[in-house]
């Protein structure tokens, strides 16, 4: 039976054989493109972003932009799209009607079977998608670098990317993903969407999305699992590092906070937009199309600065809930009370002056000094795997560095193609 994702429809995998792709490629134009574009390979060819078989055409930009929905009607908030400069298509042959290959190092990745190239009011999009215009947005600075032109059709992945380590376990397909599920005999899954090493707060907001999942199933088998899905993507310096995200995510389950019963951690590549709403409608699609039943969402969910309210992401979501196949649950902001003495959520108490809130900037602080916070704070073997991280792949930090963007292995490879 086919694995359905979102709209209702099979989850799309578009990937070539070697022996095929060799012979598919010889005297195509061959096209670099950066890491973004990279990502979104992988992200279309493995199913990720089902049910879309390429980069966007015109209709599609045109229709997300304005009613947040492809030309088919299905429900999208994000635009997916392939740019290049007027003097780029001329340089690389690009031609509505004729396929390219796409090369990342160097090497072949995809075949991109080009139908349309166009130009979109990029102020336009940054309106629509962010509900503002304004450069300090990142979502609207990187809308803003886009090139003079997007070309719209399908790709099909000719050669399939290495995972390097320690990411390797944490790659898990859409169908690959459906399979670990039943392994588990998980019946419910909730998303925990995530692009940091965990504190107390983290791991309290999975147990009460848990809590709130199982429902009413009986208690007495693992009905219902926690997938944690690391975005994994472009880095900033200030950002953890991946290797300290993914392998600390891990870890909750590793150190008994968690079991191998009902939690598991896996990756997506994809570079945040920090779209706040439209991003949740995002990443309710894509984990969608990886099986889960659940997403969690908390307090500004994908939101950056004060471009949006604390739960302008639950709303929309209400707004669009009929058509996705995914539940929310929504949670409020968890902190600690000191007055009942443990970790407890935004309402819930009547201690409102005596809240103290779990600060990423604090937590981030504390682990910079590299002294090992209050178990309350941070599990210390967590801490613990985070200066490990530091000193095996972030050159001394557990933050991203210039020396860490320069020298680092990264997520993952494309080599050279062999029948």
């Amino acid at each position: 039976m086919a694995a359905i994702g979102h709209g209702g429809k099979p989850i799309v995998e578009r990937i070539m054989e070697p022996a095929e792709a060799v012979k598919k490629i010889q005297g195509l134009p061959q096209v670099p493109i950066r890491s973004q574009i990279a990502n979104e390979v992988i992200g279309i060819s493995y199913g990720f972003f089902s049910p879309l078989e390429g980069f966007m055409n015109q209709a599609d930009v045109d229709s997300v932009c304005k009613k947040m929905r492809l030309a088919n009607g299905n429900v999208w908030s994000i635009p997916i799209v392939f740019d290049k400069s007027d003097d780029e298509i001329h340089e690389f042959g690009i031609k509505a009607g004729s396929p390219v290959v796409l090369t990342f190092h160097g090497n072949p990745m995809a075949i991109f079977e080009v139908e349309e190239i166009f130009s979109y009011d990029k102020e336009a999009m940054a309106q629509a998608i962010y509900g503002t215009t304004d450069v300090k947005h990142p979502g609207v600075a990187r809308t803003y670098k886009y090139k003079d032109k997007f070309i719209g059709g399908k790709i099909t992945l000719a050669n399939r990317p290495k995972i390097n380590e320690p990411f390797g376990p944490y790659f898990i397909t859409p169908i690959e993903m459906r399979k670990k599920f039943e392994e588990r005999g998980w019946k419910r899954i909730v998303a925990h969407q995530t692009r940091n090493v965990p504190h107390t707060g983290h791991e309290w907001l999975m147990k009460g999305a848990w809590s709130q999942t199982y429902a009413e199933l009986p208690i007495d088998k693992p009905y219902v699992g926690v997938l944690v899905n690391a975005i994994i993507g472009e880095k900033r310096k200030g950002d953890y590092i991946d290797e300290a995200i993914i392998l600390t995510q891990d870890e909750l389950r590793k150190s008994g906070y968690f079991g191998d019963h009902n939690h598991l951690t896996s990756l997506t590549f994809w570079d945040m937009r920090y779209a706040g709403p439209k991003e949740a409608i995002f990443h309710s699609i894509l984990r969608t199309n990886l099986g889960l039943t659940h997403h969690m969402f908390g307090r500004d969910h994908a939101g950056v600065g004060t471009y949006y309210g604390a739960y302008d992401a639950h709303n929309l979501l209400a707004t669009v809930q009929d058509e996705l196949a995914i539940t929310p649950v929504y949670s409020m902001n968890w902190l600690y009370c000191p007055h009942c003495g443990e970790v407890t959520s935004e309402g819930l108490c009547n201690h409102k002056s005596e809240w103290q809130k779990f600060s990423g900037t604090l937590i981030r602080s504390i682990v910079d000094d590299g002294v090992k916070p209050p178990r309350l704070i941070f599990r210390p073997e967590v801490f613990d795997l985070v200066m490990e991280c530091a000193e095996k792949y972030g050159f001394g930090s557990p933050f991203v560095t210039d020396e860490y963007l320069e020298k680092r292995t990264p997520v993952f490879s494309i080599e050279p193609l062999k029948a």
